[in-house]
C-alpha cells in the first residue's frame, strides 16, 4: 500500500494564519537532510492523489479526514506573504462545508506531519463555483508554512476538514440597525477579512465601515490591488503602518492606536467589530471597544 512517506516522518512546527496560535520550532540539520535524501515525487495524477489520501488515513488513523490535493499556484503577494491557490473540485463536499468567512482548516505537507492552520482567504462562493480554496500564507523560517510556500503548481498537500463557526454576523444584523462596523487585521490575518469582504456583509448599506489594517511598512501589506474594489463595496480601507518611510503620509503606530486616536462611535448600543490577528492588538481593541460601550457579543472573532 502506498503512504506519503517510506521512512519515519519528521515533525515540523505548524503556522497559523489565521486560526489559534502556537508555538513554532526549527526543523533540525538532520531532518532537512532527511527530507532531501528521501524526496518523493509530489506530482501526481489523480488517481494517485485518491490512493494516497485514503492510505495515508489508514497508517496515520487520524480523527481528522485528510483530502490529498493538487496546488494550481504559489506566487508571492507580498514581503513574506505568499498567495497559495489550491484545487477542491475533487471534493466537493469539502468545498461546499465552507459557508461562513472566517473558517479555517489544517493542511501538511508531503513527508511532514505537523500541519499549519489556515483560515481560508477566498469567500465560500469561490469554493463551491470554482473549486478552489485560496490562502494568505506568512512564509516563517523552519515552519510547515515555509515548506509550502516552496511548493510549487501541482505538487501535492493535504487538507483537513473545514473548521470553526466563522465570523457570527448575525450578532451585526441586519445591517439597517448596525451602521458602524470596525474591522481590524494585521498581517496574514487580512486573509479571512478579505473572504468577510468579498462575500458580502451589507457594508455598502452601513454607514460607517472602517478596516483598520496593520503591517511593518507597505511591501509588507497584501492585497493592496483589492483595496479599490474594497473601497467601492463600502468598506473604507485604513492601512497602518509600524515602521514606514519617510514618505510615508498615512497612519502610523499600530492599529488600536489608530483607532484610538480616531475613535468616531456615536452610537456604541449599534456597533460591531470584526477582529483577525495578534492577540495583543485583539485584546487592547477589545478594552477599547468594551470601554466605549460596544458590547462583547458584537466583538466578532473567527476563533
Amino acid at each position: 500500500m502506498s503512504t506519503f512517506s517510506l521512512f519515519p516522518i519528521p515533525t515540523l512546527p505548524h503556522h497559523t494564519s489565521y486560526a489559534p496560535s502556537h508555538t513554532l520550532s526549527l526543523l533540525s540539520p538532520s531532518s532537512m537532510n532527511l527530507l532531501k535524501l528521501h524526496h518523493i515525487p509530489r506530482r501526481l495524477s489523480a488517481v494517485t492523489f485518491r490512493r494516497i489520501s485514503i492510505s495515508a488515513a489508514a497508517v496515520r488513523q487520524d480523527t481528522n479526514l485528510w483530502s490529498t490535493t493538487p496546488l494550481i499556484s504559489v506566487s508571492p503577494e507580498a514581503e513574506s506573504l505568499f498567495h497559495i491557490s489550491i484545487d477542491v473540485s475533487d471534493y466537493p463536499e469539502l468545498a461546499s462545508s465552507y459557508t461562513k468567512p472566517g473558517q479555517y482548516l489544517q493542511l501538511r505537507v508531503p513527508n511532514v506531519e505537523k500541519p499549519s492552520f489556515l483560515a481560508i482567504a477566498s469567500p465560500p462562493k469561490v469554493a463551491v463555483n470554482k473549486g478552489v480554496f485560496e490562502f494568505l500564507v506568512k512564509s516563517v523560517s523552519g515552519s510547515t508554512a515555509e515548506l509550502l510556500c516552496g511548493l510549487n503548481r501541482g505538487d501535492a498537500v493535504e487538507l483537513s476538514q473545514v473548521m470553526g463557526n466563522g465570523f457570527d454576523l448575525d450578532q451585526i444584523s441586519p445591517a439597517e440597525t448596525y451602521q458602524t462596523v470596525v474591522i481590524f487585521a494585521t498581517g496574514s490575518g487580512i486573509s479571512p477579512i478579505r473572504s468577510l469582504i468579498e462575500a458580502g456583509f451589507g457594508a455598502d448599506e452601513r454607514s460607517d465601515v472602517r478596516l483598520y489594517y496593520g503591517a511593518r511598512n507597505l511591501k509588507r501589506m497584501g492585497y493592496q490591488d483589492r483595496f479599490e474594489n474594497w473601497a467601492s463595496s463600502g468598506v473604507k480601507v485604513v492601512p497602518v503602518l509600524s515602521q514606514p518611510d519617510n514618505a510615508w503620509k498615512g497612519e502610523r503606530g499600530y492599529v488600536q492606536a489608530a483607532f484610538s486616536r480616531a475613535k468616531n462611535i456615536f452610537t456604541p448600543q449599534f456597533t460591531g467589530a470584526v477582529l483577525c490577528g495578534q492577540k495583543q492588538m485583539a485584546e487592547e481593541v477589545t478594552s477599547l471597544l468594551v470601554a466605549d460601550g460596544v458590547s462583547t457579543e458584537k466583538i466578532l472573532k473567527n476563533f
